[in-house]
């Protein structure tokens, strides 16, 4: 695992609005390891909730968080600056998460590889759930009613409701018209509240 970098005050923080500065993204394009850790440390939580809720399982959350910022590491050259960095990483972890339902007898995303090509590995605090309900009870009951919903629903109810994502970005995400996006969190937040109507309303 990499140690965070001797002068982390050193390292542009991604500014507000999830903007990455020119400088940062520069440093990020030229393969800089303390930039990396930076970037990582700033959205990892956000990767890792979100996969987490459509996979249901923690393990398998923090294997596809680790290979969405290997990705990333890779694709980092096609990021346009301007771009915002959420609605590009979300689609990044969709691919992810897709392809590695598409590769069930291949072998998985490998830590070694990550420490050796990388330079930086997600750390183990990513593995604590980014919005836990309020007892461990309802929020074993939410991820559970969330799995029985149709795949792109329960991805659009996620990034919507956990991840706090326009609509516009979903589309975006999803491939899809904004009018779909709602559509499928309209019809998701009706699923959930049938399957959670003693659990909690859904907003």
């Amino acid at each position: 695992m990499t140690s965070p970098p001797d002068d982390p005050s050193a390292v542009p923080a991604p500014p507000a609005a999830d903007l990455v500065s020119p400088e940062l993204l520069e440093r990020l394009k030229a393969g800089d390891e303390a930039a990396w850790y930076a970037f990582v440390q700033e959205y990892e939580g956000r990767m890792y909730g979100y996969l987490y809720r459509l996979e249901g399982n923690s393990e398998d959350a923090l294997d596809l968080t680790q290979e969405v910022f290997y990705r990333a590491w890779r694709s980092i050259h096609t990021f346009r600056p301007g771009e915002r960095v959420l609605p590009w990483l979300y689609q990044v972890a969709r691919n992810t998460q897709i392809e590695s339902h598409r590769r069930k007898q291949l072998q998985r995303f490998s830590l070694e590889q990550a420490r050796e090509d990388v330079g930086f590995e997600v750390t183990s605090e990513a593995r604590s759930p980014v919005r836990a309900a309020e007892s461990a009870d309802a929020q074993d009951r939410v991820q559970r009613a969330l799995l029985q919903l149709p795949e792109d629903y329960r991805e659009a109810v996620v990034l919507r409701f956990v991840e706090d994502l326009p609509y516009e970005d979903i589309a975006r995400i999803q491939g899809v018209a904004v009018g779909t996006a709602k559509s499928r969190v309209f019809r998701a937040k009706e699923q959930l509240a049938e399957l959670l109507a003693d659990v909690a309303d859904v907003n």
